[in-house]
């Protein structure tokens, strides 16, 4: 994992070398151009990396000793803390795959572009939601056949 975190660092290197620290995507542009692409893969590789980061803090945190709070309402406190950081630590572990699995598609020349009908994604989408895979038409879609599943 360390060589896969050090190739990460590198690539990211390259890429903001590349791009440079102020480029943001414009409609303007070819849609999913190289250098947009590289764009996606720099914020996706920096958003990868934090989400690494908070974890070997947590961890760090969870090493250093077990809660040992004299009073029972100061440790009931504290687990409880402990439970909602390691609950947000399985989301971020959830978020890695699909961070991943959004590189991926970057690299298969497939990120941008809905799985479902095929239309572009849009700029401002990704940027808001860098891991999207549907519009927003095909995600409401959806969420309407999943809340109509769920309620049968």
């Amino acid at each position: 994992m360390a060589t896969a975190a050090f190739a990460d660092q590198e690539r990211l290197a390259r890429i903001k070398a590349a791009v440079g620290t102020d480029y943001v995507p414009d409609e303007a542009e070819d849609y999913m151009s190289e250098r947009q692409c590289d764009y996606f893969r720099m914020l996706l590789l920096e958003w990868k990396r934090s989400i690494h980061s908070a974890a070997e803090t947590t961890l760090q945190s969870l090493q250093d000793g077990p809660i040992r709070e004299a009073d029972l309402n100061d440790r009931a406190s504290s687990e409880t803390d402990w439970g909602i950081e390691l609950r947000t630590r399985d989301r971020q572990r959830k978020l890695i795959a699909k961070i991943d699995a959004a590189l991926r598609r970057i690299d298969a020349g497939e990120y941008g572009f809905c799985e479902v009908t095929g239309d572009p994604i849009g700029l401002k989408r990704l940027i808001a939601r860098p891991v999207a895979t549907m519009t927003v038409e095909a995600q409401e879609a959806h969420e309407r056949r999943e809340k109509i599943s769920r309620d049968d």
